[in-house]
């Protein structure tokens, strides 16, 4: 069977993946060590999402994110260290330190900021999408959604908007289950959340989310209509979080069994297993890219840990009279 991406282009994807994992997995350990704080909420176990999407987007696209937000900055190419800085709270980091965690952003990367209200980044989603209407230039807007959000009128109203404008955005449903401790299968009364999209006149797919291979032949799709036709998709990707809910959360309400089903359907696994079966990539390939990710994040701590704090007086810096 022949490689549906270039040798590079599967490095690329392979990298990303396993950067958002090792950057994930050293957040947790450094939450732990009390050397961070405040609410953070880890991506690990939905890197498939996150970089199969992301793959089709040029730097000037828009992301719109959650209170989950790492993944998808990484994903579209935020740089680790600014990221991991902001973490810390230093003036070197992504936002100065005034972000943290549910608030990163950067415009050079068409990151339009993360967002911890639930489903607050659809119709912020819809605005990026509308300004790349008028200016003609084929952007794209995406907005990555939890499966809690689709409960939330923003979202309705955005998918109404998109749909009744003809914007060029999609919306990227991350069902990984819970939206906070509660399971979708109380929240919703359908399987299948992508199938909300027809109430809107909009296509809506649901694909396995952790097989990044699905997801990028779905989003390609879905970002080449929004591009080429200036119309909105839904794309739902069933997939799954390894932590709770937040660093601090000890996540009872999952059994052992549950999560150890989850991670035995691992996205890199998967990834991994498929390459080297299938003759595109070597092990030893993977091996140096998976130890050129950690290098990354361990680079990225050093450089947060060395960035000063900011100075009192940046409290009256970057505000807006009313």
């Amino acid at each position: 069977m022949s490689a549906p991406y270039s040798a590079d282009e599967l490095r690329s994807i392979y990298s990303r993946m396993t950067l958002i994992r090792e950057f994930e997995d050293c957040v947790q350990r450094l939450f732990l060590d009390g050397k961070l704080v405040g609410a953070i909420h880890l991506y690990a176990g939905q890197e498939s999402v996150a970089v199969g999407v992301c793959l089709h987007l040029r730097d000037d696209d828009y992301i719109t994110s959650t209170h989950r937000p790492h993944g998808h900055c990484l994903a579209k190419g935020v740089d680790p260290g600014a990221m991991m800085a902001e973490l810390y709270g230093k003036s070197n980091g992504l936002c100065r330190g005034k972000g943290g965690s549910m608030h990163l952003g950067d415009l050079s990367r068409g990151v339009l900021g993360a967002n911890g209200i639930v489903g607050a980044g659809a119709p912020l989603a819809c605005g990026a999408a509308l300004s790349a209407k008028f200016s003609g230039a084929a952007r794209v807007a995406v907005c990555f959604l939890g499966d809690g959000a689709t409960n939330a009128g923003a979202f309705h109203e955005a998918l109404n908007l998109a749909s009744v404008l003809k914007l060029p955005v999609v919306f990227v449903i991350e069902n990984n289950g819970y939206a906070d401790a509660t399971h979708i299968r109380y929240a919703a009364a359908i399987e299948n959340l992508a199938d909300r999209a027809r109430a809107y006149g909009m296509p809506g797919l649901t694909i396995d989310g952790t097989d990044v291979f699905a997801v990028a032949a779905a989003a390609g799709q879905a970002v080449s209509r929004a591009r080429a036709e200036g119309l909105p998709y839904v794309l739902e990707c069933k997939t799954y979080r390894y932590y709770g809910h937040y660093s601090g959360d000890a996540g009872g309400y999952r059994s052992q069994e549950e999560i150890e089903a989850a991670r035995a359907r691992d996205c890199i696994r998967h990834f991994e297993q498929t390459v080297i079966a299938s003759g595109w990539l070597t092990g030893d390939e993977l091996r140096h890219i998976r130890a050129r990710s950690l290098d990354a994040v361990e680079k990225a701590v050093e450089f947060a840990e060395a960035g000063p704090l900011p100075q009192p007086e940046a409290c009256l810096e970057d505000l807006f009279a009313g």
